[in-house]
């Protein structure tokens, strides 16, 4: 069965689950996304392995396998998302040492955030996209052609207007300020916001 390699295209909030995110993948070569419920710890690790900027004071779970898996020189060579029962998505880590290869059946949040830090690469089936995939047109606002999901379900960004206003009343020298006590307090969220406006500037 052919597999088609994805791409993470966002993290979005879930207007469908409270204090949960959408994660969206989008396949390499084509328009199908492939959007994915996840929790508020998962969306939040890895997010921070995409903003390479932010380094949390503390190792996340994430990165304490990461490190495990180097120091016994473990690697992750992929990601499969290869079954789909009732909403839920199945995924499978194809992991490596000495040569000998291991499949490792993984929750696919869990999953996908390995394989940030291990820039592996992510797949699912056809089958998986032809019944979960969604065509995700971007003009002026968000819009989501396709059948079982509806536009409701995201929203197109993480950041309020309110937070940006406040944010962008602030000197540079006062954002890196908040920025070093939100990664200090471990509100990632929040320091993503302030660098955000902070690259703005730059």
């Amino acid at each position: 069965m052919s597999l088609i390699k994805l791409t993470i295209k966002g993290i979005s909030y879930s207007q469908t689950q409270t204090g949960a995110y959408a994660l969206v993948l989008s396949e390499m070569d084509g328009e199908r996304t492939l959007p994915i419920i996840i929790g508020a710890f998962e969306a939040q690790s890895i997010a921070i392995a995409l903003e390479k900027e932010i380094k949390p004071p503390r190792p996340l779970t994430h990165d304490l396998f990461k490190t495990f898996a180097d120091r016994y020189f473990i690697n992750i060579k992929q990601v499969i998302i290869h079954k789909l029962v009732d909403g839920v998505f199945f995924s499978s880590l194809i992991s490596e040492k000495d040569g000998k290869e291991e499949v490792i059946d993984t929750r696919t949040s869990d999953a996908i955030a390995l394989a940030v830090r291990f820039n592996a690469p992510i797949y699912t089936h056809e089958s998986i996209l032809n019944k979960a995939g969604i065509y995700l047109k971007v003009e002026d606002e968000l819009s989501i052609e396709g059948s079982g999901f509806e536009p409701d379900d995201f929203v197109a960004e993480l950041t309020s207007e309110t937070t940006e206003e406040v944010h962008e009343q602030k000197t540079l020298k006062e954002l890196y300020k908040e920025l070093d006590a939100a990664v200090a307090n471990e509100n990632y969220e929040l320091a993503a916001k302030i660098r955000d406006e902070i690259s703005k500037r730059s």
